[in-house]
């Protein structure tokens, strides 16, 4: 299989290379979220930059490659599938619109945050049984959104997501970097406006909180250079989410200042987070709602996101990490969207 390469693709740091043997690296501390002899599986070892995993009602995995068109002569970014009966991975869609989060619906939908450099900067939706994609939302108050990059999605079928800028030549148009909610009748609406730089974002199981992770780099393109970076908020926030889609800020859940904060979520049944932080040690950090470190599962490169399988494969985590996508089996249940 060679060496995993190096990626230049990164938002704090860079990944080092790590050789092919690395492939399965234990978990440590807290025995009831991960086993003693639990180990991580490397599935796929092509990407740019994997990000965004979800998985579908079929059991296949689906995740993003972040190619960056100034690192990588002009790549327009994919969107690959895992299929777990076969080990195959194939490419869904390229050109991918720069797809970064990806969640399903209840009705099987494929939702998808959409990026900046050449990417679509807006929100979509793609009806798997046939292909069709529309754009859910593409402006606010008549201007393009920043970058669209993670997102979640509420038992009401409302869409909440991100919106940073990490990297890309476009304008910055958005006056701040936030978090929007789109309600099932087309409504945009802007619910958080002070999370930093808000990346990944997850729901506790009650939908009563939403998780924001601030990874606030300082720099709109980090690819460019020309720009001294000033790093800002380094947090986990928890907001208070009305039954009306609203959010009002509540607490620091975990304070990285002077550090390097969280990027994607995804939430337990029992309501522990699972952060994946781009700094070294890499690897996927799990808290409890209170913000104590309960478990770390090491990853040989740097972890960009994360989600639980469905189903039987409910206690699954797929991780998506620099050129690859693993898995690892926990000693939890992920949160299964209601479909009622």
């Amino acid at each position: 299989m060679g060496s995993i390469r190096v990626a230049t693709l990164v938002l704090i740091v860079i990944a080092a290379a790590f050789p092919a043997s690395a492939l399965a690296q234990d978990a440590t501390t807290e025995p009831s979220i991960v086993s003693a002899d639990a180990h991580l599986e490397l599935l796929f070892d092509g990407a740019v930059f994997a990000e965004g995993p979800a998985v579908a009602p079929d059991g296949s995995v689906y995740f993003s490659d972040i190619t960056n068109t100034v690192l990588t002569d002009g790549q327009a970014g994919h969107i690959w599938r895992y299929d777990p009966g076969t080990g195959e991975t194939r490419v869904f869609r390229s050109p991918s619109g720069m797809a970064n989060g990806i969640a399903f619906d209840c009705q099987g939908h494929m939702i998808v945050a959409e990026g900046a450099d050449f990417g679509g900067r807006s929100v979509t939706h793609t009806d798997m049984s046939t292909g069709k994609s529309v754009i859910l939302a593409g402006l606010y108050e008549g201007r393009t959104f920043n970058s669209p990059n993670d997102l979640v999605i509420d038992s009401e079928g409302r869409i909440y997501f991100t919106d940073p800028r990490y990297s890309g030549h476009e304008p910055v148009e958005q006056p701040v970097q936030g978090v929007y909610r789109i309600d099932p009748d087309g409504t945009v609406a802007l619910i958080i406006r002070d999370a930093g730089k808000p990346n990944g974002i997850g729901l506790s199981p009650d939908q009563r909180t939403l998780y924001v992770a601030s990874l606030d780099n300082g720099t709109l393109d980090f690819t460019r250079g020309g720009m001294l970076a000033y790093p800002g908020r380094m947090a986990l926030l928890a907001y208070d989410l009305a039954p009306d889609g609203s959010a009002e800020f509540r607490e620091v859940v975990v304070d990285f200042s002077g550090g390097v904060g969280p990027d994607g979520i995804t939430v337990d049944a029992d309501g522990n987070l699972y952060l994946t932080r781009p700094f070294q040690p890499f690897g996927v950090h799990v808290y409890s709602p209170q913000g104590e470190l309960l478990a770390t599962i090491p990853t040989p490169e740097q972890p960009a996101n994360v989600t639980f399988g469905r189903g039987p494969s409910a206690m699954t985590l797929y991780i998506t990490a620099t050129t690859g996508l693993y898995r690892i089996e926990v000693e939890r249940s992920g949160i299964q969207l209601s479909c009622e």
